[in-house]
């Protein structure tokens, strides 16, 4: 008995004496493991694990998060990760779909504020459009003879259109010369009888409205009128000396044009001036005053011809 123990203790001990350098090398291997990837270690005690007897000295590799959840736990976290990414991007969905929505109202209140300023400006438009037509048609016809007559005047040669002008009253000249412009005025001015032209500054200085300046103008057609049977022959000869070499020189379309505006405002003169001329230059303006105006020439026909 004592030789069978002696002989298992001999055993014992050529395995302990076996085992150390084993179990030496495990436990240093296990000590680098630790210093070195976690996976790698993991791996190692995995295989370790694996071999008998040596499984005893070898710890357990740790299990890995996804080894360690319930593959359950796992679903539920999923879907509860899915769910919470899907409420996000319904509420970025919504967000912007709110700012879409306040940018196309912002579009649509610009372009109604636009269309409302639009038709604001039509509309001052059409009533500047409707004043002018409505001053235009409110116009006195006897002002807008005057401003016709004056405009003839403008727009022929001074030299022209002085003597004409000298034939009528000086307040006939004011109120027509009160709506020609300062060239035109000069001009004419220039070329009338000294006299004349002074007084016709004068009256222009103490001009006030057209309304005065035509109850005047009327006035001084009138007194002119009545003294005209008082004046010298003498002088009727030289006035009607002027009035034919002025009126004969003329183009008939201008003179024509002229004496047209003129009867609205004197007839007695113009039946005076075309009594002047020569048979000839007086056909030729009456055939241009036909053309103009054939019911006005008709009455200065029958004036001519001792009618009233």
């Amino acid at each position: 008995m004592e030789f069978e123990t002696e002989g298992s203790a001999s055993k014992f001990e050529r395995f302990l004496f076996l085992m150390i350098p084993i179990i030496f090398t495990l436990v240093l291997l296990g000590v680098l493991l630790t210093l070195f990837n976690m996976d790698i270690r993991n791996n190692v005690l995995a295989i370790a694990n694996k071999i008998p007897v040596v499984e005893k000295w070898v710890p357990d590799p740790p299990q890995s998060a996804d080894e360690a959840t319930d593959p359950k736990q796992q679903a539920e976290e999923q879907a509860a990760s899915s769910d919470k990414t899907i409420k996000e991007l319904k509420s970025q969905l919504a967000a912007q779909s709110e700012q879409l929505k306040k940018a196309n109202e912002d579009t649509a209140a610009q372009a109604t504020k636009a269309e409302a300023l639009q038709k604001q400006i039509d509309g001052m438009k059409e009533e500047a459009a409707a004043a002018e037509a409505g001053t235009e048609e409110t116009d006195d016809p006897y002002v807008k003879q005057v401003k016709d007559l004056a405009k003839l005047y403008a727009g022929m040669k001074a030299s022209k259109a002085a003597p004409i002008m000298e034939n009528l009253t000086t307040d006939e000249m004011v109120q027509i010369f009160s709506v020609m412009n300062n060239a035109s005025k000069t001009a004419i001015l220039e070329k009338m009888d000294p006299k004349k032209a002074a007084d016709v500054s004068i009256k222009l200085k103490e001009t006030t409205n057209s309304t005065d300046m035509a109850i005047a103008a009327l006035q001084s057609r009138l007194k002119q009128d009545a003294g005209a049977s008082t004046k010298t022959t003498a002088t009727n000869n030289l006035d009607k000396e002027k009035l034919n070499q002025t009126f004969t020189s003329m183009p008939a379309a201008d003179a024509a044009t002229l004496l047209g505006s003129m009867y609205k405002i004197s007839p007695d003169k113009v039946i005076t001036i075309l009594n002047t001329v020569s048979d000839t230059v007086r056909s030729s303006i009456l055939g241009e005053m036909t053309k103009n105006d054939s019911a006005q020439t008709a009455k200065v026909v029958n004036r001519l011809m001792g009618g009233k």
